[in-house]
């Protein structure tokens, strides 16, 4: 499919509490042909008591099934609104749960399970979550033509060996669904956003970032193109990020600049 337009990107910066629906028509009433939903989005990152047996088996009691009702909500929302989406939940595993996102297609076709491969295991909740062990890509379909997709889970984009095996994938787009302080940082300030920018420098792909608003996070969803530059970023309350990406603009760099994908 040729190229008419840009690919739009609408960057879900809301709580856990929102209609997903409405999230989802209003993304693509503002054109979006993607709209990404922040970290572990099925129950808004919330935290367990790590002194209390208890509240840690109820969080990880609270895990969805990647066929089941919770994702099947986005996936009605994609076909009902003509839209892919990236949907985040706490996913039930065998034995812990994982950090999860998968990407639907606009026919509500789940394309792309990706499981968070860095966690932070060093802290609540996520001590109680096993890691990925992969990254890939998908190839989506969407009114501003074929793109490769891959998926960095927060702190995914903070290692090299996922961006990676996406770069090695093919990835041309790379969509961060995150949670945690971003640009107002106490101790480090902005140096997500800025490793969100090398990243995309480095590895000649656009990258969109999707992050929960305050009081919980700081908001300032953002998106990057391929030379690194910030070309959209929210403020810190709810609201749609819009980010466009040209991706024919994206295809010709990563044809000049192919040695920056050498992995």
């Amino acid at each position: 499919m040729a190229t008419t337009r840009p690919l739009c990107v609408a960057l879900a910066q809301v709580m856990n509490d929102v209609d997903i629906d409405a999230i989802c028509a209003t993304a693509a009433e503002r054109g979006a042909d993607i709209v990404v939903f922040p970290e572990m989005f099925s129950n808004g990152y919330c935290r367990f008591d790590p002194e209390s047996e208890e509240s840690r088996l109820t969080w990880i009691d609270a895990a969805v099934p990647t066929e089941g009702a919770y994702v099947e909500r986005f996936r009605h929302a994609a076909r009902s609104n003509g839209l892919a989406v990236v949907a985040t939940f706490l996913e039930r595993g065998p034995s812990k749960p994982f950090n999860s996102a998968v990407l639907i297609d606009r026919t509500g076709q789940i394309i792309l399970h990706q499981r968070k491969r860095h966690i932070c295991f060093f802290d609540v909740p996520e001590e109680a979550c096993a890691a990925g062990e992969s990254s890939s890509v998908a190839k989506l379909t969407t009114e501003a033509g074929d793109v490769a997709v891959g998926i960095l889970i927060c702190m995914d984009r903070e290692f090299p060996d996922p961006t990676s095996d996406l770069v090695r994938g093919g990835a041309e787009i790379v969509l961060v669904p995150n949670s945690c302080r971003l640009l107002d940082h106490e101790a480090v300030g902005d140096v997500r956003v800025a490793g969100v920018r090398a990243l995309a420098f480095q590895s000649v792909v656009g990258a969109a970032v999707a992050n929960y608003p305050l009081p919980k996070d700081d908001g300032r969803s953002f998106a990057v193109d391929p030379l690194g530059r910030v070309v959209a970023m929210g403020g810190t309350e709810q609201e749609l990020v819009i980010a466009h990406f040209d991706l024919e603009a994206i295809k010709a760099l990563q044809r000049k600049e192919w040695f920056r994908r050498v992995r």
